[in-house]
């Protein structure tokens, strides 16, 4: 990168991106997505801004640590980010690049833009990362925490997508993923958006270790939320065919534990009803001593519940 004028070609990307605004706000020609086409992209790409990108990418592909470079830093106002970040070959950058690279693009994107840049980079080298070493390292695992920075994004950029079938995720990759769920703070509004959409996906042992790990942070969830977790459990009810195992029934137990004073009496049934098709040797006589010893919230019932959604 030596024999290239860095600033130079910054102030090119700048101006490039102000005719872009420009065109923008004058009507200009978008595609679905919000962005002008791939192919004016590629056709508008100085080869300057070519040659400093993948300059770039050398330097993420050998960073450790130290001050980013500069062109790096304005990939988040771009427009389109993602051609530019492909140019860098994300695939090759260390550890330490993506901590930094997640730093900066969890503070300078939008929800959406963040959601991507989680999915389609930082998603694939976590994964890739436990695949080849059975865990994360210091750098990759503080990106993940640092990617909680958008818990919206977080959520539907990592969390749901792991959760997919078609995602073939491992019990490895959710456990150590959902880990980070027990040690950072998440806003209580997101959480019980993600427990809603998770409990609506049905059993699988990965959506199991992301519920059971949402759930052990007791919060105070709105019916809604409490509505579709029992209805999670119960449907399995008349199912004796299918195989749950004791990740679902310490889910359960858990569940019963922290919101059965906020369930209905029919629900309490449901649940008691669920215990006499799909038991736990151990596991199943808790779950029916906690509900048959805790009122249930038609019988007890704190002023104001309905609203709170506050985590305790």
């Amino acid at each position: 990168m030596a024999d290239v004028d860095v600033e130079s070609i910054l102030k090119t990307i700048s101006l490039k991106k102000q005719e872009l605004e420009t065109e923008f706000s004058a009507g200009g020609q978008l595609g679905s997505d919000g962005f002008v086409s791939e192919q004016r992209y590629v056709r508008d790409l100085d080869p300057q801004v070519i040659e400093l990108y993948r300059g770039v990418g050398k330097v993420m592909a050998r960073y450790r640590s130290g001050v980013m470079p500069k062109a790096f830093k304005i990939i988040p106002t771009l427009a389109n980010w993602e051609q530019i970040l492909e140019l860098t070959a994300p695939n090759n950058w260390t550890a330490a690049s993506i901590y930094e690279a997640t730093k900066i693009f969890s503070s300078n994107l939008k929800d959406d833009m963040a959601q991507r840049f989680y999915n389609i980079i930082l998603l694939p080298r976590l994964r890739d990362e436990i695949t080849e070493y059975k865990k994360l390292n210091f750098h990759m695992y503080n990106a993940l925490k640092r990617a909680l920075y958008k818990p919206a994004a977080f959520h539907k950029g990592i969390i749901l997508p792991l959760c997919e079938e078609s995602a073939e995720t491992t019990l490895r990759e959710a456990v150590i993923i959902s880990s980070v769920l027990k040690k950072i703070h998440v806003p209580s509004l997101h959480a019980c958006a993600a427990m809603l959409k998770i409990s609506e996906m049905g059993y699988t042992q990965v959506r199991c270790i992301f519920l059971m790990d949402l759930i052990s942070k007791n919060y105070a969830l709105p019916y809604r939320v409490l509505d579709g977790l029992v209805d999670h459990f119960v449907r399995y009810t008349h199912n004796p065919n299918i195989e749950l195992n004791v990740q679902w029934h310490q889910t359960l137990l858990k569940f019963c534990q922290s919101y059965t004073r906020d369930i209905s009496s029919e629900q309490r049934e449901a649940l008691l009803s669920l215990i006499k098709h799909h038991t736990h040797p151990q596991i199943t006589p808790e779950v029916r001593k906690v509900l048959l010893k805790t009122p249930s919230r038609d019988i007890e019932m704190p002023e104001g519940h309905e609203e709170a959604i506050e985590e305790d």
